[in-house]
């Protein structure tokens, strides 16, 4: 008898109808709009803006003050304006009171990394999220004794650096940990002392000894970091699959990363199939959930303390390098098409307004609520006009994959010069040597994207004159990741590689025998 899983799960559907996570998008949106202009007004930012101005007006009229009057920021404008007070220690800059947490953040390897203010009200609405996950688990077909089962957080490390008086950054996760109850411990793995280890390999090490002792049914984590994890158990205990290890492992939670591309790697590791569930957790605000079984998107958290605005992705709002143009228009939910690319802008309880995320989403479901990730607003790649966005390369891939019989979990890709016109340079994290030239290779991922993308194919026969594709082992990507010290849960390997970014990847390359010195293979 499950009789602790039998409460856990009844205790579970009771919440989630308390909490009722199928609200109506247009009324929670407005509701929240209003909630955190009222909250702000008597800070900085309100005052500068004339917050208490909004409060009484129609929405409609409201919302079309509130973006003609304050510009769109991206991070760094944010925080030279802002933020940077903030971080000082200035109360009342651009949310009410002190912050006490800061996210750090640097999204993918490129650029220093981020302080994200995590206000005490944004704590609260990542549990909130975090739970509305836990709410969805009974509308999938798992027995009762899964829910006495150990869940594995795979986090970035808890210890947290002082960075003012009273004042702290780390990883999010840290961040939340920090006001977990005790009685957690209970449930949750790694140890407390386990999540402080900063090394991430020290970090691994420390989980792989202890993961016989224990029994769990879930793993949150992000899609590499999971499969590296899984692999470094396999092959220590000298198992065939993880489920010999952990029989009762049945749910993975992920986000950060499309799945797709680690799927059929992912299944070699296993010794029966399991259910994923899909998030959009930033270090900005928990943004949508998998709200159900076999969902085409993910629910956005419409009535959780933030604010969505959208803006179109495409030329006449952005340049070609992704930054933001200063006349972009940005729309709210009543105003977006489904199916249409669009930067999402986040206005939230930590005291971000008209924020830039960086991600691109479509709206695949505007009654439900439902959105997907495209990409990155700096992650696509347009030297001629080919406009290959995040899921378009994530698409040919796995088609690809499916070519070659093999799993492909890694990809990076950037142009380069050809005489007076362009290719595109790709690389292949793949789970086995495969014995195939770079001509065949390349041929056939040209014919693939071709076929997705029109706009690539009219270049190919004009300014994009060439690619060239190299199949690399998987593990070189995390190798570089760790070389630049950007290894762990919280970062993530750029599928667009630009700038300083090209240079250190062909380099690290160089020293390991991959490329050889002109660059070329």
């Amino acid at each position: 008898m499950h009789i602790v899983g039998k409460v856990v799960k009844a205790f579970i559907k009771l919440a989630a109808r308390q909490d009722d996570p199928y609200c109506d998008v247009l009324s929670a949106q407005k509701e929240q709009f209003f909630r955190l202009i009222k909250t702000a007004q008597n800070t900085e930012f309100g005052k500068h803006y004339g917050f208490s101005g909004l409060i009484n007006l129609p929405f409609e009229k409201a919302y079309d003050n509130f973006r003609s009057q304050i510009p769109i920021y991206d991070y760094s404008k944010m925080y030279k304006t802002w933020w940077h007070k903030t971080l000082n220690g200035v109360p009342d800059v651009t949310w009410p009171g002190k912050i006490k947490y800061f996210a750090l953040s640097s999204g993918t390897t490129e650029g220093p990394s981020k302080y994200i203010p995590v206000s005490k009200q944004m704590l609260r609405a990542i549990r909130k999220g975090s739970l509305r996950v836990m709410y969805s688990l009974p509308q999938y077909p798992l027995p009762d004794w899964y829910y006495q089962k150990d869940v594995l957080l795979l986090g970035g490390s808890t210890s947290m650096k002082p960075v003012g008086k009273g004042q702290y950054a780390g990883d999010l996760s840290g961040i939340m940990s920090a006001d977990v109850p005790t009685w957690f411990n209970l449930f949750y793995k790694p140890s407390r002392s386990v999540t402080a280890i900063k090394d991430w390999n020290k970090k691994i090490e420390a989980i792989v000894k202890d993961a016989k002792k224990w029994d769990i049914g879930t793993m949150v984590a992000v899609p590499p970091w999971a499969q590296l994890l899984i692999e470094r158990i396999v092959e220590h205990y000298k198992v065939d699959n993880i489920h010999q290890i952990w029989p009762n492992f049945s749910v993975l939670v992920f986000g950060g990363l499309s799945f797709k591309p680690y799927e059929k790697t992912f299944k070699s590791l296993l010794g029966k199939p399991i259910i994923t569930i899909e998030t959009y957790l930033a270090s900005e605000g928990y943004v949508a959930y998998q709200a159900r079984p076999n969902a085409n998107g993910l629910r956005i958290l419409a009535d959780n303390s933030i604010f969505f605005e959208f803006v179109t992705f495409n030329s006449e709002n952005f340049d070609m390098e992704g930054n933001i143009k200063p006349d972009a228009q940005a729309l709210w939910w009543e105003e977006v098409q489904e199916n249409v690319d669009y930067a999402i802008l986040l206005t939230t309880c930590s005291g971000a307004w008209r924020y830039l995320l960086g991600d691109t989403v479509k709206i695949v479901n505007k009654n439900t609520g439902e959105i997907i990730i495209t990409g990155r607003t700096k992650h696509y790649l347009s030297v001629t006009g080919e406009h290959l966005s995040v899921e378009n390369m994530t698409m040919a891939i796995e088609r690809l994959a499916e070519q070659l019989q093999i799993a492909i979990p890694e990809f990076t890709v950037y142009p380069y010069r050809v005489g007076r016109f362009w290719g595109h340079k790709w690389f292949l994290g793949m789970a086995r040597p495969i014995d195939i030239s770079v001509k065949e290779l390349s041929g056939m991922l040209d014919e693939i994207l071709k076929q997705l993308n029109d706009d690539y194919a009219t270049e190919r026969t004009s300014a994009l004159k060439e690619i060239k594709v190299f199949a690399l082992p998987v593990k070189t990507f995390y190798q570089w990741m760790e070389q630049i010290g950007k290894l762990g849960s919280q970062n993530k390997f750029p599928r667009v590689l630009k700038g300083e970014q090209i240079k250190q990847w062909e380099e690290f390359l160089k020293t390991q025998g991959l490329i050889p010195d002109n660059g070329d293979a």
